[in-house]
């Protein structure tokens, strides 16, 4: 299960210390989503809530403190002095199964505090779901073995994205262990810990709840891009520099992409949506900006197997550069079904006093929006002419 305070990605620490320094009085709540609708048991609920539990022993340790650090060096020192005492509190966590026995996980706490749950309960949902199953490592090895010689034949570069929906944290390590001993384009892990453990660079960013509570608390998703994009160089000035696009669609963040914000971010993340559609919409923005959008780079990260980085990687041949963060290929090819599970930010208030705030995640993909059904049609309203007009803040 979860071995470290740092059996995490590295994004979780970022955006902990961007709610630390921006918005230390924020409140927010995260809820679970099983989008395969799987039936639980008893058995299984009370597992979970036994390895939930046993979060509340995890603390980051001095050896941890001194790599995190050393290695993190955009984050200052004072907050990682505060994450020595942090601890994971199960009486925040509410846990259960519904009358159609579907899992229901939420958590409400100060927002640089919330935001630390999210891994950890779906890496434990995950590995709990995987443990009836076996699985043959010799077997997985050879998958491996296949994929990192289509990314060396092709020239792949990626990194492992997969510890939210692993099979287990034995599973993950054995993976990343073999990426990195058998050099086939693999520039690092998300997971703090295997970084650590493995001498390896973390690799992370900013998640689609930092622009969906910058909609949340600042009047809607017209401009909530450009404000969070603002936010992010005001804490990390230039470091981190890779903007997730498809928090309200695509197409709205590039009419908020400010030539300012096209500078000084280094590329742009594709997580839904058609691949290659998106490739022509980044490369238009970057041009209608004067910019070579071969000085800029793409990371795909949504849903990816080896097969499907070839196909992206020829779309960008010799017009942008391009990555790729690939997940449940990795950790859990197991030939069992991985679980479909995330966790997003449902609501948030900006303080105690204020109202709280429903939040929405809009997508590239009809039908993967998340949040309250009015809220989203509210969304949808807000943003119906933003396809058509350029926000040049």
């Amino acid at each position: 299960m979860i071995r470290s305070i740092l059996d995490t990605d590295l994004y979780k620490f970022t955006t902990s210390y961007a709610y630390f320094k921006l918005y230390p009085q924020a409140i927010g709540t995260f809820t679970f989503n099983d989008r395969a609708k799987t039936q639980f048991d008893d058995d299984f609920l009370e597992d979970l809530k036994a390895e939930l539990k046993a979060l509340e022993r995890i603390a980051l340790s001095e050896d941890e403190f001194q790599y995190m650090i050393h290695n993190c060096k955009y984050i200052p020192q004072n907050y990682f002095e505060w994450l020595k005492g942090f601890h994971f509190d199960f009486s925040k966590i509410n846990v259960w199964l519904d009358e159609e026995r579907h899992l229901q996980i939420n958590v409400t706490d100060y927002m640089y505090k919330v935001t630390l749950y999210e891994i950890p309960i779906l890496a434990t949902v995950s590995e709990l779901f995987h443990l009836r199953n076996s699985y043959d490592a010799e077997a997985m090895i050879e998958r491996l073995e296949k994929k990192e010689q289509i990314a060396r034949d092709n020239n792949i570069i990626f990194s492992d994205f997969g510890t939210r929906r692993r099979f287990s944290y034995d599973v993950q390590r054995m993976v990343v262990k073999h990426l990195k001993n058998n050099p086939c384009g693999c520039t690092g892990t998300s997971n703090c810990h295997l970084a650590m453990e493995l001498d390896m660079k973390m690799i992370g960013t900013y998640p689609h709840e930092l622009p969906m509570f910058i909609a949340a608390v600042n009047g809607g998703p017209r401009n909530a891009n450009y404000l969070t994009m603002e936010d992010w160089v005001k804490v990390y000035d230039g470091y981190l520099g890779t903007a997730l696009t498809d928090s309200f669609g695509s197409e709205v963040f590039f009419n908020n992409f400010s030539k300012k914000h096209a500078c000084l971010f280094d590329g742009v993340r594709h997580d839904s949506g058609d691949p290659i559609l998106f490739i022509d919409m980044a490369i238009n923005r970057y041009k209608e900006l004067g910019i070579d959008p071969m000085t800029k780079s793409i990371v795909f990260s949504d849903s990816l197997n080896f097969e499907k980085c070839v196909q992206i990687k020829k779309a960008c041949e010799g017009r942008i550069k391009c990555m790729f963060g690939i997940g449940t290929n990795l950790t859990c090819d197991t030939g069992h079904a991985s679980c479909n599970i995330v966790m997003k930010l449902s609501s948030c208030q900006i303080n105690s006093r204020k109202p709280k705030e429903l939040c929405v995640k809009l997508s590239d993909v009809e039908g993967k929006e998340m949040g309250d059904p009015q809220e989203v049609a509210v969304y949808r309203y807000l943003l119906r002419n933003q396809g058509n007009k350029q926000n040049e803040q």
